[in-house]
C-alpha cells in the first residue's frame, strides 16, 4: 500500500504539467471573437490543472485516511472486547462521520470535473477516460458508511489511477 502511494505521490511530483504550455503563435490579424473566447489549449491547461489538483488532494486524503482507518479498526475491536471507554467510543464515532463526510466533498469534486469534461467540447474527448470517477468515489462512499474505510481507501487508489489515466492522455 505504502509502495503504491509512494508511487503515485512520485508521479504527481514529477509529471511536467510544463508541458501543456503552448508557444505563442503570431498571427496578422485579431478578431474579437479570439480575443474573448478561450483557446482550446488554455482549456485544455485549465483542464489538467483541474485534474492534477484532484489527484494532489486524493493522494494526500488516501494517505491520511490509512492511519485513521488503522486506528478505528483498533477501536471497534477494542469496543467488541469491552475494552474501550464510551469518550473514546463518542470521538470514534465522531471521526467516522467527519471520514464519511470528506469522501462525500471528494465524490462531489469529482462529479464537477466529470460535468466540466462532459460539457466542454474542448475535453469530451477526454471524458471517456475520466467517466466513472464519481461513481468509483460513491462506492468507497458506501464503503465508508459501511465502517470499511480501508475498502474506501483502495477504491480512491482506482480514482487516482483513472485520474491519472486521464492526465496522461492530455499530454
Amino acid at each position: 500500500m505504502q509502495r503504491i502511494i509512494s508511487l503515485l505521490l512520485a508521479i504527481v511530483v514529477f509529471f511536467p504539467i510544463t508541458s501543456f504550455a503552448q508557444s505563442r503563435k503570431r498571427t496578422t490579424t485579431k478578431s474579437n471573437r479570439s480575443a474573448t473566447m478561450p483557446k482550446g489549449s488554455e482549456i485544455q491547461r485549465e483542464a489538467a490543472t483541474r485534474v492534477a489538483d484532484q489527484i494532489k488532494i486524493l493522494t494526500k486524503f488516501i494517505y491520511l485516511l490509512g492511519g485513521v482507518a488503522k486506528e478505528l479498526e483498533d477501536l471497534d475491536n477494542a469496543a467488541k472486547r469491552n475494552e474501550a471507554s464510551p469518550t473514546i467510543l463518542e470521538q470514534a464515532q465522531r471521526s467516522k462521520q467527519t471520514v464519511r463526510a470528506s469522501i462525500t466533498a471528494r465524490r462531489e469534486e469529482l462529479d464537477k470535473l466529470e460535468i466540466y469534461f462532459r460539457t466542454t467540447p474542448e475535453l469530451e474527448r477526454y471524458y471517456s477516460s475520466l467517466a466513472g470517477v464519481a461513481e468509483s468515489a460513491a462506492v468507497a462512499e458506501d464503503q465508508a458508511a459501511a465502517n470499511k474505510f480501508d475498502q474506501a481507501g483502495r477504491s480512491l487508489l482506482g480514482v487516482v489511477n483513472r485520474l491519472t489515466d486521464t492526465l496522461l492522455a492530455m499530454r
